[in-house]
């Protein structure tokens, strides 16, 4: 049977700054007749917007996805289509970045495989700050919306120029989401050490980085989405941490932009943290 066993826990913290207006996309059925056509997700008590870890996480893997030019070989929808990449080999599986930290579909039937790990990586939800000084103007603003703007959007016949308007709901520029949080785990399967586990965290990262460039959320091509990771600080809690033989867990990195992490210090921090 196999043997896993938590070596220990990377944590990262920090803030999601709005650069540009962010929609990450609701159901329209709660909203009363003449409402918007495209709201944004809300937190169910306090009807404020937030960003959920299953967006950050699922965009960071289609990111990283195509960073590293894999093939999208499992179709997870038929319509519309929606293609993912999952390695279907074990071989490609233990080289594959993307499936090592975000994991492969549990269940699988046809994957009776020795050394399949859990995904390693965590990612929470992300609620508005409750702190920082541009989350408290938007509170006070009067914005169209509680903490949201209307943008309208048309969509123009190419022959006769009529124009189709729609609404979109945003979270205004400026908008800080804070704290996120991602924990990513280093497992040891039966005894082979977790090298390989703090190799993948430089990918991790990367998805970050590409996510920057990119964007999160609905209508990027038209100006929403663009965000920047801020405050980031990164800890290693080692098992002798969680056994309560270190008083305090490990500080990898820290920095107001992604740049100022030093990634590439952060593997002989670990390693020399580890323990037994």
């Amino acid at each position: 049977m196999p043997n896993l066993t938590l070596k220990g826990k990377v944590i990262i913290t920090g803030a999601i700054e709005a650069i540009t207006g962010l929609h990450i996309g609701g159901a329209a059925a709660g909203l009363d007749i003449g409402g918007i056509d495209n709201p944004v997700i809300r937190h169910p008590v306090t009807r404020e917007p937030y960003i959920p870890g299953s967006s950050l996480r699922g965009k960071m893997r289609s990111l990283l996805d195509k960073h590293l030019g894999l093939e999208a070989n499992k179709s997870i929808q038929r319509q519309p289509p929606v293609r993912v990449h999952e390695c279907e080999q074990e071989q490609a599986y233990l080289q594959c970045p993307a499936c090592q930290i975000f994991g492969v579909t549990p269940g699988d039937q046809r994957r009776d495989w020795t050394k399949l790990k859990p995904s390693r990586l965590i990612v929470r939800d992300v609620l508005l700050s409750r702190t920082h000084e541009a989350t408290r103007r938007l509170r006070e603003a009067k914005t169209d919306l509680p903490f949201t703007e209307v943008k309208w959007e048309a969509a123009i016949d190419r022959i006769t120029a009529a124009a189709v308007p729609r609404q979109n709901e945003r979270v205004p520029a400026g908008a800080i989401f804070s704290p996120f949080e991602m924990v990513y785990n280093l497992f040891d399967l039966n005894g082979t050490g977790v090298e390989n586990d703090i190799q993948w965290l430089t990918y991790l990262f990367k998805a970050m980085e590409l996510l920057e460039d990119d964007y999160l959320g609905g209508y990027g091509s038209r100006g929403a989405g663009k965000i920047a990771f801020r405050e980031l600080r990164v800890l290693f809690k080692s098992r002798a941490y969680y056994e309560g033989k270190v008083a305090e867990p490990v500080v990898l990195g820290e920095g107001d932009t992604l740049r100022d992490i030093k990634v590439a210090d952060f593997a002989n921090k670990i390693r020399q943290n580890l323990g037994d």
